[in-house]
């Protein structure tokens, strides 16, 4: 487990050396979850034990909500002040996350069923 929780903490190191060297706005834990997923393949034997280490994170998912509830009380005059642009962005991104999300859904279903051409 200790392996795996390394190897998680190193792909976000480099994500973050990546975004921190090349400028790009890109948080660098993305980054590295993006590297994670390209190099998921050549990591057989760590994903028994990743898999363990994603159920104990999520398990305990709560937890790191705390942090971002206490910013948010700690600012809550600028979200009072700024609420009707913060609500119009949480809205269309999540109306846009739904329909973009749903269009997927379909294309890959279709192309399972080999009803969209090429696959």
């Amino acid at each position: 487990m200790l392996e795996a929780l390394a190897a998680l903490l190193a792909f976000q190191l480099l994500g973050e050396a990546l975004a921190y060297a090349s400028g790009v706005p890109v948080p660098g834990p993305v980054i590295g979850m993006a590297l994670l997923f390209l190099a998921w393949p050549s990591l057989q034997r760590l994903h028994a034990r990743l898999g363990a280490v994603a159920d104990t994170l999520l398990a305990n998912f709560g937890l790191l909500f705390v942090p971002a509830g206490v910013g948010v009380m700690l600012h809550i005059g600028l979200i009072a002040l700024w609420w009707a642009p913060l609500l119009a962005g949480i809205v269309l991104s999540s109306a846009v996350t739904m329909v973009l999300s749903a269009w997927l859904f379909q294309r890959l279903r279709r192309r399972r069923d080999g009803l969209g051409g090429p696959k």
